[in-house]
């Protein structure tokens, strides 16, 4: 039983402190979080300040070697990348895992034989998800799907700038372009897994804890290239996802959905507005909670090679998709604490 001075210690002005004393375990897991928030959050625009300081500086010389190597090596992130097997190794990276933790949940075999692509749904706040379980090998992706490789799709301004650009391909990350799709689908070696978050950042607005709602009914251009390679769709469900941050309520109608549609009219996309836990409370700050997520990996649905399909064929095998994703979501909702009246919202 804790006492009362350590009670008062957790909870100063209603917000709830972590103890001074946990597990060293504990403290490697929240030390692997904070690296990879301060990546995915702060490494671009680090990278775009120092190399406009420096550009100003006796350094100019290495900026512009920086960039020039950018643009000779522009073709690399839409032809599989530069991965490296042992940086996806890292224990680094287990630590991550454990922190939330982040489970892989096999259903079906993939065939290293052919080529697939799958949808990872949904987006959450900053896709955990979908960077342990195939930006990684802390869940055992190769253990479990031998002979494939995995290959994360993001968004092309990653690779336009240096070091940020040649870290994330050391994890399998490519560019998401039809040109890097249809290098991974068509012309590269068999055995490869395509995993694209389709709804995108725009997903990410619909990000609430108990919420369940995909961006798909008008998304279809992933469908189109897996026809055209002959390669199977794969639904993927991440349970929890959306639950290891709490955002800012903003329903449609509201006054901050109406500025974050404005925004991804103008920009492209619209930050949520969230917040998690902090390094030293259990309250507030921008680290996410320690929830589990169970990314479960559908059944491949085999799709024939159709060079130019026709958009009969494409609503067809989208139509089929959805039902997929919505019979993976049903079949496995209540081993993870959803409840049976709950449906999937595919928007």
């Amino acid at each position: 039983m804790k006492s009362e001075s350590e009670e008062s210690h957790r909870k100063l002005m209603g917000m709830e402190l972590a103890p001074l004393h946990i597990p060293f375990h504990r403290r490697l897991e929240t030390l692997a979080v904070i690296q990879w928030w301060f990546c995915f959050i702060l490494m671009g625009v680090l990278v775009a300040f120092l190399s406009i300081y420096f550009l100003f500086s006796k350094y100019y010389p290495l900026v512009l070697l920086a960039y020039l190597w950018v643009y000779y090596d522009r073709d690399t992130p839409r032809r599989g990348g530069r991965r490296v097997p042992w940086m996806r190794r890292w224990k680094i990276w287990t630590h991550m895992r454990n922190f939330f933790p982040v489970h892989l949940v096999k259903t079906a075999d993939l065939d290293p034989a052919k080529n697939h692509l799958l949808g990872f749904h949904p987006h959450g706040i900053m896709s955990m998800g979908a960077f342990v379980n195939f930006g990684t090998e802390a869940t055992g992706f190769s253990l479990k799907y031998p002979g494939i490789t995995p290959y994360i799709l993001t968004l092309a301004g990653w690779f336009k700038l240096p070091l940020a650009r040649d870290y994330i391909m050391m994890a399998g990350a490519c560019d998401v372009s039809k040109e890097s799709v249809d290098w991974l689908l068509g012309k590269s070696s068999p055995g490869n897994a395509v995993v694209i978050v389709v709804g995108g950042a725009t997903e990410s607005l619909e990000a609430q804890p108990h919420e369940y709602v995909v961006y798909l009914s008008k998304r279809k251009g992933f469908v189109r290239k897996a026809l055209q390679h002959g390669a199977s769709l794969v639904p993927v469900y991440s349970f929890g996802e959306t639950d290891v941050y709490e955002q800012v309520p903003n329903p449609d109608g509201s006054s901050l959905r109406r500025l974050q549609n404005w925004l991804t009219k103008m920009i492209g996309f619209a930050p949520p507005v969230f917040h998690g836990r902090g390094i030293f409370n259990y309250s507030v700050g921008l680290l996410p909670y320690r929830k589990p997520i169970y990314a479960v990996v559908g059944k491949p649905i085999p799709l024939d090679k159709t060079t130019n399909p026709t958009q009969e064929e494409i609503d067809e095998a989208h139509k089929t998709y959805i039902a997929s994703l919505v019979a993976l979501f049903d079949e496995h909702k209540a081993k993870y604490g959803i409840e049976d009246n709950e449906t999937l919202k595919v928007i």
